[in-house]
């Protein structure tokens, strides 16, 4: 594993380096599943009520970015994709960072469960200590399966959404936990075929760097498969109407069609990787696409 450590912050932080601690586009893509977790769930919640439910969702998110990058700030430091991130440039001591975390962390759950309510409430403690406990300390460092394992840290909003107006955990948002939960690895696997030479450097056992291209390839593929089938069931069981089924039917058919140049080439030295990048860039996309059409399905059948 390299040696490279953040610097110690020789300079006064900004709002903006608190902020980026946070992963604002990571944290756009958790408030929008759990806002359409919140939208598409049967029964009404008070918009203040609901408006609050989101802002603990994002507070929360944001919390346990944090927490993320305080732990992971040496590793942060010697990988080019993460080297600019506030610790590793020195833009804050890590004990802030630390400390503003658990803060934003603890705010979360205890307004979560005082102004919505307590399953809510830990339900959301749940997806903080995934990600920033079993995920990033205990999964990430030991083990290639650790983003499918580590996937449900950010499979929880919608869960958490759904949960904030019915007050229960019934099989349409676990149905909606799973999208998610199945939708990581691929994601994140494309990510990691092209910035595998980071991941190797600091010691990060990503699946490219464990197991080889050619294996972390057609797991993409059997998880794009898997991913059709599973976006399909809220439908096949009537929890949603043709709006989300012919959209969830498009946009995995997509998914797995740009899966398959992924999973069946071999890739060659200074290859540009250009179907892992259309891949990754789409399963953003695809994400937001499909719990639009989510969110568009329940209020055409209210």
């Amino acid at each position: 594993m390299a040696s490279t450590a953040a610097p110690i912050a020789t300079m006064p932080a900004e709002w903006r380096d608190f902020y980026a601690l946070t992963k604002p586009r990571v944290m756009s893509l958790v408030v929008f599943t759990g806002l359409a977790g919140l939208l598409a769930a049967p029964g009404s919640i008070h918009p203040v009520i609901g408006f609050t439910a989101i802002l603990c969702i994002a507070l929360g998110a944001g919390g346990a970015a944090a927490l993320n990058q305080w732990w992971e700030a040496d590793i942060d430091a010697g990988m080019k994709r993460t080297a600019k991130r506030p610790l590793p440039m020195g833009k804050l001591r890590r004990e802030d960072a630390r400390d503003f975390g658990m803060i934003l962390s603890g705010v979360s759950v205890m307004v979560m469960g005082l102004a919505v309510h307590w399953l809510a409430a830990i339900i959301l403690a749940a997806s903080i200590i995934y990600y920033a406990v079993i995920y990033t300390i205990w999964l990430k460092p030991r083990t290639p399966q650790n983003i499918v394992i580590g996937g449900g840290a950010g499979a929880f909003p919608p869960l958490i959404g759904w949960v904030a107006v019915t007050g229960e955990i019934t099989l349409m948002p676990v149905l909606l936990f799973a999208i998610i939960f199945i939708w990581t690895p691929p994601h994140f696997w494309a990510l990691a075929l092209f910035v595998k030479t980071d991941y190797a450097k600091v010691g990060i056992p990503m699946m490219p760097v464990v197991a080889g291209e050619t294996a972390t390839r057609r797991q993409i593929f059997a998880y794009s498969i898997a991913l059709l089938l599973i976006s399909l069931v809220p439908w096949a069981i009537g929890g949603t109407g043709a709006i989300y089924g012919i959209s969830a039917l498009l946009l995995s058919g997509l998914f797995l069609a740009l899966s398959v140049p992924v999973a069946f080439r071999e890739a060659e030295e200074g290859d540009a990787m250009k179907p892992e990048k259309r891949l990754f860039a789409f399963s953003v996309l695809y994400l937001f696409a499909l719990f639009t059409a989510l969110v568009v399905d329940r209020m055409v059948l209210s």
